[in-house]
């Protein structure tokens, strides 16, 4: 009976001082923070880590977060400058630095953190107009963060960005506003078009321009190298000439030719002389007449006594014109020896 009851007793013991061993050691996690009351009073603050308190005289209250905070609060109605009522989203990023202060200085800082800054928007906002709200939200964003960090600070909390997710005007503000987007870009469409066209339409001059340029240029150098063709062809054909006329000359004085043999050489040529159209006026110098009558000369002593002639030899004749009939002593063209 003894050994059931010290069995029981010392069980109780064990109990009781797993108890008190629980009670007394209190592990804090990182980056969280506890308040201990002694006997309903603020004793101290529990950081990360291994705590030891005092069972049934300390009381530890619910673990205070320290880390930084996100709290996206609801749509408020705020009525701006020119009396329009917009709805604005709004979120908050806060930390609590002093979690004692956060405790016993306010009830429930999220509640406290959210209906300041309402307040705080509504005063802000409501000294802008609609067109100012839309466009500066970066001034009111700072604004709120500033306001709210002073009004938060004596609660141990700190407001590190205000940020407005969105700024809803009334129904009728925003058709308003996109019929004025709508004509504003078809306004900048119409200018980007002309503007287009415009700068097509320079292209296009400038692009004829210089295609009439180097087409000039082309002709030009064309010209010139017809031009220089030309020149060189003339230079040629009189080299050429100079060349011929310096040959015959040269076979002239080679063959040593008497005045009959120039006669006769004359005589022919006035056939190819007569061809010309323009050829209406012959001019016979008196060295090729006196030519001419020893030519006759020397036809008669070619002439036999029989009357006849050499097959080789042309008999002269009376001068006749191109068709066979005698040529008018004014327009004489050609003269012939025929048989």
């Amino acid at each position: 009976m003894n050994a059931i009851v010290t069995a029981v007793v010392a069980l109780i013991v064990v109990a009781l001082a797993g108890f008190i061993v629980v009670k007394t050691i209190r592990v804090v996690p990182q980056a969280m923070a506890g308040i201990v009351e002694r006997f309903g009073r603020y004793h101290r603050t529990l950081h990360a880590g291994l705590n030891i308190v005092v069972p049934m005289v300390d009381r530890l209250r619910p673990l205070i977060d320290l880390r930084e905070q996100v709290v996206s609060f609801p749509p408020q109605p705020v009525i701006t400058k020119d009396n329009l009522v917009v709805s604005i989203d709004t979120v908050i990023y806060f930390q609590v630095t002093d979690p004692r202060a956060a405790t016993y200085e306010v009830a429930n800082f999220i509640t406290a953190v959210e209906q300041l800054t309402v307040t705080t928007l509504r005063n802000v906002v409501g000294g802008m107009d609609l067109e100012t709200t839309l466009t500066s939200r970066d001034q009111i964003n700072d604004e709120l963060r500033r306001e709210l960090d002073e009004a938060t600070g004596k609660w141990g909390i700190r407001v590190g960005r205000v940020e407005l997710k969105a700024i809803e005007p009334p129904p009728s503000i925003q058709d308003s506003m996109e019929k004025q987007m709508r004509a504003e870009r078809d306004k900048r469409a119409a200018i980007l078009t002309a503007e287009g066209g415009k700068q097509a339409a320079i292209l296009s001059a400038e692009g004829d321009r210089q295609s009439a340029v180097l087409k000039a240029s082309g002709e030009a150098e064309a010209t010139v190298v017809r031009a220089n063709a030309e020149a060189q062809a003339q230079v040629a054909k009189a080299q050429g000439r100079a060349q011929a006329i310096t040959t015959v000359f040269k076979a002239i004085h080679e063959g040593n030719p008497d005045r009959r043999l120039l006669a006769y050489q004359y005589l022919e040529t006035l056939p190819q002389i007569a061809k010309g159209k323009a050829n209406k006026l012959w001019i016979v110098p008196s060295e090729v007449g006196k030519a001419l009558e020893g030519l006759g000369g020397l036809f008669g002593a070619l002439t036999g006594a029989d009357g006849h002639r050499p097959v080789d030899m042309p008999a002269p004749q009376q001068a006749q014109g191109i068709d066979g009939e005698e040529s008018d002593p004014g327009s004489v063209k050609r003269f012939t020896l025929g048989g």
